[in-house]
């Protein structure tokens, strides 16, 4: 029998697994679940609340690589007003979900991923912070280590707060939907409560806020379940019309605008040909749009990588050998892209366009229930 970890966040995150197999986890009673287990967890003190109102520094480690971030309440108004910018369309279904889940728990869980152009200023203050001794300090299952530095004392509150009221804009890296719930939920607060001032804690949401050197894109790779029709040697010819093909050293890309395709055994390296794509859109020039247009559409009539069944997205954290293993499990096809930089997801959010689906993989993830936001009291 497993053993039942019951003071798990899993248990108010996805509170379905408290409730019968099968449940549909849109019932309301899952969401009921969540926040009587979310109230368990501060009734049993495994949750407290700091006696004093300011920010977290939450640093990641995994490996070599390094983040430290801000943790506090980003502004619904200026997310609504485009300070906050979005690369992302997002599904009412998984809004209404979100919006249930916070109203249900009357807390944010789970943090927004924002990030901003590095500012030397904000550099200082933080890493002096971080040259102190760390309130909390562990390593997670999966190997990523977490540190956190509580940030209550009023000078330091200020001079964070100076330096990000220097920074023009932030950009939602990760969590579209959750910042879309918050908007949700502040507009159905507001309107209900005839006293609204602006300054209630249903005006922000959670979020903690990187510089944009310090964050870590893997590649989000495809994989097609089959060659529409075409003999390994047609597939390879209608490649060639855009793509200069060759045998490939190792799986990865080495620069943009070239991808690793594994077929029938073998690792092709592809390049995209000039004038295939257009150099100076933000949007169509990514590499997964130049995959999209000149080769999954095109050559294999994967028309909406959205909803068609026979492409699929394998994050970079699993690596090329996840690919190779869909492969000999029986997919046709599998590509690996070369990561979509930080400088291109905020130069589509500049230029308020969407990015393509499964664009970008962040690593590490945010922890969720390592640190909640109440919305009330």
């Amino acid at each position: 029998m497993t053993k039942v970890n019951v003071l798990s966040f899993l248990h108010v995150v996805k509170p379905e697994i408290d409730l019968e197999p099968g449940i549909d986890p849109y019932d309301p009673r899952v969401y009921d679940k969540g926040g009587e287990n979310f109230r368990s967890l501060i009734d049993r003190g495994v949750l407290r609340r700091e006696e004093r109102p300011g920010f977290y520094i939450y640093q990641q480690r995994m490996g070599d690589h390094v983040q430290a971030g801000v943790v506090a309440g980003a502004s619904v108004d200026e997310y609504e007003a485009g300070l906050i910018k979005k690369h992302e369309f997002t599904r009412p279904d998984k809004e209404d979900d979100r919006t249930r889940h916070v109203n249900a728990l009357n807390a944010n869980t789970g943090p927004v991923f924002l990030t901003y152009a590095a500012s030397e200023p904000l550099d200082r203050v933080i890493d002096g912070i971080r040259e102190r001794p760390p309130e909390y300090d562990f390593t997670s299952d999966d190997g990523i280590g977490h540190t956190l530095w509580v940030v209550s004392e009023p000078e330091d509150i200020a001079l964070l707060a100076a330096g990000f009221g220097a920074v023009p804009h932030l950009y939602v890296a990760d969590g579209h939907h959750r910042s879309a719930a918050a908007t949700r939920v502040r507009a159905m607060r507001r309107d209900a409560n005839p006293e609204h001032r602006g300054d209630e804690e249903y005006n922000y949401f959670l979020a903690v806020i990187f510089p944009h050197d310090q964050m870590k894109i893997m590649a989000y790779n495809r994989v097609a379940r089959d060659l529409a029709g075409l003999s390994e040697e047609a597939f390879l010819e209608r490649v060639r019309e855009r793509f200069e093909i060759s045998p490939a050293e190792v799986p990865e890309p080495e620069h943009p605008r070239s991808f690793g395709m594994f077929l029938a055994g073998r690792w092709h390296r592809l390049v995209a040909r000039p004038g295939s794509f257009p150099e100076q859109d933000p949007v169509e020039s990514l590499d997964c749009a130049i995959l999209q247009n000149n080769l999954l559409q095109p050559v294999l009539g994967i028309a909406d990588p959205r909803t068609d069944k026979r492409v699929d997205f394998v994050g970079g954290i699993r690596g090329t050998q996840e690919l190779e293993r869909r492969c000999r499990e029986g997919w046709a096809v599998a590509f690996a892209l070369y990561p979509t930089s930080i400088g291109q997801l905020m130069a589509v959010a500049d230029a308020g366009k969407v990015m393509p689906p499964k664009s970008t993989w962040f690593e590490p993830k945010l922890r969720s229930g390592l640190i909640v936001r109440p919305l009330e009291g």
